[in-house]
């Protein structure tokens, strides 16, 4: 018997949330809501702010929607630019990563399938609450949620898009 969504309606300001340097994470659409099928979380994007490290998931695909704002995102060796209405395709075992590509906020909602990996947003910001952040421990956490970071690949990214990763600048990652 699969899951249902309990709610009916899920308020714009209901739902957890955190910061994570210039990424927030706003957790819409549990895992075990939609009999882990899907998940679905909201990112808000800070101007010029570098998402991620280049990275790959081997479980899961990734749908973002952009809300408002630019998307830029490098998905293998393609470069795209994504403005309101448009969705992005990030398929699981693609070099990837996203980044607000202009001086404005972005938001976008992605769609993570199957879902679980909602989780891992939680528990990075576990990894990041301290002051110095604990790099086997963010390791660690890449390793059980199958998923390859390429924390090298900050300092190339920002320079080539003109971004800046806040977690990496007080952190070294």
């Amino acid at each position: 018997m699969s899951a249902q969504l309990e709610r009916v309606m899920i308020p714009a300001d209901g739902s957890e949330h955190v910061e994570l340097g210039g990424l927030g994470i706003v957790w819409k659409i549990e895992g075990a809501e939609a009999d882990e099928r899907f998940s679905v979380v909201h990112h808000p994007l800070a101007p010029r702010a570098l998402a991620a490290p280049l990275h790959r998931h081997t479980r899961e695909d990734e749908y973002s929607y952009v809300l408002e704002g630019t998307l830029g995102a490098l998905l293998g060796d393609q470069v795209v630019t994504a403005g309101p209405g448009t969705w992005v395709f990030k398929p699981r075992n693609q070099w990837h990563t996203f980044w607000n590509a202009g001086d404005t906020p972005c938001e976008i909602i992605e769609i993570i399938s199957p879902a679980g990996f909602e989780n891992f947003f939680r528990e990075l910001s576990e990894v990041y609450a301290d002051a110095e952040p604990d790099h086997s421990r963010f390791a660690d956490l890449c390793n059980r949620y199958a998923l390859e970071m390429d924390p090298d690949s900050v300092s190339g990214l920002c320079e080539r898009f003109g971004v800046r990763h806040p977690l990496a600048e007080t952190s070294g990652a």
